[in-house]
């Protein structure tokens, strides 16, 4: 985990605690960006295997494969194209409450990269 990582969910904690709704609905889809950057690519099935058996593979956890590990760039990286896709959005919207809460969202996120 990256220690960017580490801050929004420390940040997230602070907001759940408040009950602050801006920045639960910044950070919660921005973590889960991140969570979904780690998840590592389907391997193929090997010659013979069935699709419904996992490879054939038997027993508990032989399945699961560990998670791939972000750098920090690759995480700045992602925080970066969430705030990228809310100033889009709110400018999308134009003057109107939506567009304020996303702008204020932007703000929240581009925080952590200072």
């Amino acid at each position: 985990m990256t220690t960017l990582e580490e801050r929004l969910r420390s940040a997230l904690r602070v907001a759940l605690r408040e009950r602050n709704a801006i920045a639960m609905s910044a950070l919660r889809p921005t973590l889960a960006a991140l969570a979904n950057a780690t998840a590592v690519e389907s391997v193929p099935l090997a010659p013979g295997a069935d699709e419904h058996v996992a490879g054939g593979v038997a027993g508990l956890g032989a399945a699961e494969v560990p998670r791939r590990e972000l750098t920090e760039d690759e995480a700045v990286a992602i925080v970066r194209s969430e705030i990228a896709e809310r100033t889009a959005a709110a400018d999308h919207y134009g003057r109107s409450p939506a567009a304020d809460r996303l702008r204020c969202e932007a703000a929240l996120l581009s925080r952590f990269l200072d």
